[in-house]
């Protein structure tokens, strides 16, 4: 076992560590911790912008992901580093929080580990790195407050919100247009007096056509179908029920055997069999249903005999679906047919299933007493859907964010050219070797423009500098997509808005992870 696992009392050695644990101290710790995290960043900044890269992530049993959402990237990739965890946990908060900008938050969380490593490599003492770069982290954020725009968060500027996120992420530049307005429209729909109610708007996606063909559905899509072939596949004014039960035989409790000695006791046990499953669909019809959503069970005779009456009946519907259903109907879950009243009943303009592919879908719209709406994506494949409905929720998260977090601000790295300027220019008034942190936290940030532009295929120190030119002659600068590069202009001109939020919360993660990092300069680990 090394020194490092042992302490010497009297002349003798005390063993204070497991024999299999592994020690590693001071710079040797710091510079391992540091490069975990820089090469967990360096996996995903080529996927920052609108002509960021995608990846593909295949697991052992061979499903794969193709995106370029790094929250994602960095959930699909099974990381072990304890140092490289701390970057992925960046971009979980920054999802959780706000929904978008967790390529911004991971990137800037790495270049800030690059600068403290150079800053250790000074001797600047670790202390000194965290004391400087939480005061820059504070600069930030005034810098941030100060570039929020003096507008009116209207529809066209959601729409330029929810455009700006969703370019480049599989959706293609031609529909995040008309995706950002059904973005807009669902959120629009879902909000209250009390602010926008995100819960209320869910994604359904389904493979088999453009993306183009995604549409807002005012209200709940199950994947459900009918028990029984022969039920009406579309009911208009349709009063609904909803019964956590079986619609089943009763079977008893208790262990008990019945002899059947003729065949007019069996008659009568097939008689008051079939009676009890009648008075289930009698039961419905009386009361005025005529589409019923059951949690259990529903026997084949009691599809057979609703299908007579007209009721649609949808069996083996789980509980989140049954929530989905009373809470856009109104109506009441009930645990039995027994006590199923009119007054349990819930309402919705028009209930209908439709067939995509092998699948059936059934579309609940116009409920009575719920604002839910449903976002139906469509796209050509699986991969496709799929990173299509990542893109969406990211859209309707910075919507809710720009409504309900204070605003917006320039996009295309025109904020973080502000920040930085902003930092620099106060870090003259900052005294010690933490002036040195501060300017380093300012040339960190500064990789996120520096990366749009790469990405974009400039030339990335030229752009800088134009960037920087650009920022201090007409105060709004950023790295606009056109065509097959980029060029510098003004982002509010081209509609490329962010969340203030988004800004926020990426500096404040970013900042917690690289300081929480540097200042570790011992790792113990076992294999107990």
């Amino acid at each position: 076992m090394s020194q490092s696992g042992q302490r010497r009392m009297g002349g003798q050695p005390l063993f204070i560590l497991d024999e299999d644990a592994q020690r590693t101290q001071g710079d040797d710790a710091q510079s391992s911790n540091i490069a975990a995290g820089k090469a967990v960043t360096e996996s995903v900044r080529t996927t920052l912008g609108p002509r960021g890269m995608d990846k593909m992530l295949v697991s052992d049993s061979g499903d794969v992901v193709i995106t370029n959402d790094g929250a994602t990237i960095l959930d699909e990739m099974d990381i072990e580093h304890p140092a490289a965890q701390m970057i992925v946990e960046v971009a979980e908060t920054q999802e959780e929080e706000v929904g978008d900008g967790t390529t911004t938050a991971s990137v800037l969380a790495g270049q800030l580990l690059t600068q403290a490593e150079d800053l250790l490599e000074d001797d600047v003492h670790p202390t000194t790195i965290v004391e400087g770069y939480h005061e820059a982290a504070q600069l930030a954020q005034e810098a941030i407050d100060a570039e929020v725009l003096d507008v009116d968060i209207d529809d066209e500027t959601l729409i330029s919100v929810a455009e700006s996120s969703m370019t480049g992420k599989g959706t293609g530049d031609v529909e995040a247009g008309a995706l950002a307005e059904t973005v807009v429209a669902a959120v629009r729909q879902a909000t209250d007096g009390s602010g926008s109610t995100r819960d209320q708007i869910a994604i359904r996606s389904q493979a088999g056509a453009s993306s183009s063909a995604t549409e807002l559905v005012e209200g709940i899509i199950i994947e459900e179908e009918p028990v029984h072939g022969n039920m009406p596949s579309s009911v208009a004014d349709a009063t609904i029920a909803v019964i956590d039960a079986d619609l089943e035989v009763r079977e008893s409790n208790i262990d008990a055997e019945y002899n059947v000695s003729s065949v007019d006791q069996l008659n009568a046990a097939i008689e008051a069999e079939e009676e009890e499953l009648s008075s289930y669909a009698e039961a419905i019809a009386a009361v005025g249903a005529d589409v019923v959503f059951v949690s259990g069970d529903v026997d084949d005779r009691v599809g057979a005999q609703l299908s007579k009456e007209g009721i649609v009946a949808f069996d083996g519907v789980d509980s989140d679906e049954l929530q989905d259903v009373t809470h856009t109907t109104g109506a009441s879950r009930v645990g039995s047919v027994d006590t199923l009243e009119a007054d349990d009943l819930g309402e919705a303009e028009d209930v209908s299933v439709q067939k995509y592919g092998d699948e059936e879908l059934a579309f609940v719209q116009g409920g009575a007493s719920s604002e839910t709406v449903t976002i139906f994506a469509r796209g050509g494949t699986d991969h496709v859907t799929d990173e299509l409905e990542r893109a969406l929720n990211d859209a309707l998260d910075v919507v809710v964010a720009a409504l309900d977090k204070g605003g917006v601000v320039p996009g295309a790295g025109a904020t973080e050219i502000a920040i930085a300027d902003h930092i620099r220019s106060e870090a003259a008034s900052i005294e010690g070797r933490k002036q040195l942190a501060v300017e380093s936290f300012a040339d960190a940030v500064d990789v996120i423009p520096r990366t749009l532009a790469e990405n974009t295929g400039m030339d990335p120190i030229d752009a800088l500098v134009d960037l920087r030119a650009e920022h201090e002659s007409e105060g709004i600068a950023g790295i606009i997509s056109e065509g097959q590069t980029g060029v510098i202009d003004d982002p509010i001109d081209y509609g490329v808005l962010d969340p203030a939020a988004v800004k926020r919360e990426a500096v404040e993660s970013a900042t917690e992870a690289a300081t929480m990092i540097a200042r570790i300069d011992d790792v113990i680990s076992s294999d107990a």
